[in-house]
């Protein structure tokens, strides 16, 4: 189970934006990387494709950011934070186990 997955809010906590927050567009790379959005941003140089429809010219995008450098957003404490994987076991007929991601700091549950 991964513990930043897509839709999640989380936080910069090194490199040139930190402090920045965003949501995560996309997962790259195995989920090594992550698109976050407003996150990243670099200049690209683009050639124009009369058959594609695409101008030339200096394109803003968004680039991956190693999965390393964010993490969770917590917004009842404003702060980033780790997140623990609880695992419940529900018994009905069939064994069935059941994750569930929670803060590591108060222990509230991670948005789904």
């Amino acid at each position: 189970m991964e513990k930043i997955r897509k839709d999640d809010e989380v936080i910069v906590i090194a490199g040139k934006d930190k402090g920045r927050r965003g949501i995560v567009r996309a997962r790259v790379k195995d989920g090594e990387y992550l698109l976050v959005e407003g996150v990243n941003i670099a200049k690209k140089h683009v050639r124009p494709n009369p058959m594609r429809g695409i101008t030339g010219g200096i394109v803003s995008k968004e680039m991956p950011i190693h999965i390393s450098n964010v993490a969770l957003f917590n917004p009842a404490t404003g702060k980033a934070d780790r997140v623990r994987i609880k695992v419940d076991q529900v018994e009905g007929g069939r064994k069935k186990v059941v994750r569930t991601r929670l803060f590591r700091s108060n222990g509230e549950l991670v948005k789904v």
